[in-house]
């Protein structure tokens, strides 16, 4: 028969506690029942760990030493424990997470901040990139989550709706339509507009329900940012619509928004790689992601 765990654990009780009575009361069991173990425990090594003198037990130099190696390999074993309950815990984990840039500045801190709450010990790391670079390294099973707006199949990717709102206005507050409660987009006829990029899907969208509508802007400076979008306007450079995060994160200090009349929706998506190992702190994330009251009209026809 070999060596059995409790065999070591009997040999730790006694050299621990120094007699075999107070081994016996540490392991809750009969002192006869743990002389027969440490004696089945010497025989099986073939040698004796301690000298027996007048009833009491003496180590011995290899008794001692076993102690040692015996020592180290428990205190390494509560660091598995230790380590494997913390991981329950995900005490340590660490999420990585790529989306756009307005997402990082505009829907991340809050729901991050819910997060590392829970989750003090955890650690994230945000990785800002626009497309196709960030459809691109999702794909590629590069990181734990993706956040994209109205993003679209990807190969070995699963996407997930995160949130849905509309579109909304932003003015200078000192501009004569920042009276209106909801603005119509017959209000911004002629009146200077700060666009998003040509390429930018909002942007087409925006353009065309305009062009339906027969109203006419004045389109005077254009960018990829929507957070530049709201500095612009609050420079008094022109009107915008943006999307309602950027515009809840820019508001204040001379900017405005408002809600439209007429519904364009705006989406963000969680893209979930489906060959990377799952990190149970990315659902905890999306979790976050989706509390109610997150800023948006209500739907309304032009």
């Amino acid at each position: 028969m070999d060596i059995q765990h409790r065999h070591i654990e009997v040999f730790r009780a006694v050299m621990t506690a120094g007699s075999v009575t107070g081994a016996a009361a540490l392991l809750h069991t009969s002192q006869p029942t743990l002389s027969r173990d440490l004696a089945r425990l010497e025989q099986l090594l073939g040698y004796a760990l301690f000298e027996r003198e007048r009833g009491r037990l003496r180590a011995t130099a290899r008794a001692r030493a076993l102690f040692d190696e015996v020592e180290r390999s428990f205190q390494g074993l509560a660091r598995v424990i230790e380590h494997a309950q913390a991981l329950g815990r995900d005490e340590g984990a660490e999420l990585s997470v790529l989306c756009l840039p307005a997402l990082s500045h505009a829907l991340l801190p809050g729901a991050l901040a819910t997060l590392l709450t829970h989750h003090p010990a955890a650690r994230v790391d945000i990785t800002p990139a626009e497309p196709p670079l960030l459809d691109a390294w999702m794909s590629e099973q590069r990181f734990d989550l993706g956040l994209a707006e109205q993003a679209t199949p990807l190969p070995g990717v699963r996407v997930e709706p995160v949130l849905e709102a509309d579109e909304v206005a932003v003015l200078p507050a000192d501009h004569p339509l920042a009276s209106q409660a909801r603005l119509k987009l017959t209000h911004f006829e002629g009146h200077g507009f700060i666009s998003l990029a040509a390429d930018d899907p909002y942007r087409r969208e925006i353009d065309a329900r305009f062009d339906a509508a027969g109203v006419t802007r004045r389109l005077r400076v254009q960018t990829h940012s929507a957070v530049a979008v709201c500095e612009l306007v609050r420079a008094g450079l022109g009107l915008a619509i943006v999307n309602p995060l950027t515009a809840a994160a820019c508001a204040g200090d001379g900017l405005v928004v408002r809600p439209l009349t007429v519904s364009i929706p705006y989406r963000v998506s969680a893209l979930m790689p489906l060959h990377r190992p799952a990190q149970p702190l990315a659902e905890r994330l999306l979790s976050a992601l989706r509390p109610r009251g997150r800023p948006g009209a209500s739907r309304r026809s032009a």
